[in-house]
């Protein structure tokens, strides 16, 4: 819960003192124009590296394998869509890294890892039986 709050507050704190200190160095106009060919630039990449993963997931299947990382890249690009249509640089930033194939890779990776090592940690048990013995019914 903290995390989230601390997303939605820190977030617009952050885009709004980049707009500001950006915005002073190259003009309020230069800024704005900034950030609407940063959102059409980014979504139009997003939608070929989205069917770039839709190429690759639909081998992936002719394979008789299954897409997964297509399938995790493809919401990843969703997500890094969604970023760059917000306005600010920060989304922005992390917008780009995600749609590049190469630091896409990377974080994917990163996270699959992550995720791997937690689940390895959540099947530590040993199987076995059982049998309740009660001491009433035990015969002298």
């Amino acid at each position: 819960m903290n995390t989230v709050l601390f997303l939605i507050i820190g977030i617009p704190l952050v885009e709004i003192y980049l707009f500001i200190k950006i915005g002073s160095q190259i003009g309020a106009f230069n800024t704005v124009l900034l950030i609407l060919i940063t959102a059409v630039a980014g979504v139009a990449y997003a939608r070929y590296e989205g069917f770039n993963t839709l190429k690759s997931g639909f081998g992936q299947l002719v394979k008789n394998e299954i897409p997964v990382y297509e399938i995790i890249s493809g919401a990843t690009l969703a997500f890094a869509a969604l970023l760059l249509i917000i306005p600010g640089f920060a989304t922005d930033i992390i917008g780009i890294l995600l749609i590049i194939p190469f630091t896409r890779r990377i974080i994917l990776g990163k996270f699959i890892k992550a995720r791997k090592t937690k689940k390895a940690d959540e099947n530590n048990f040993i199987e076995g039986d059982y049998e309740d013995i009660d001491d009433n019914d035990k015969k002298i």
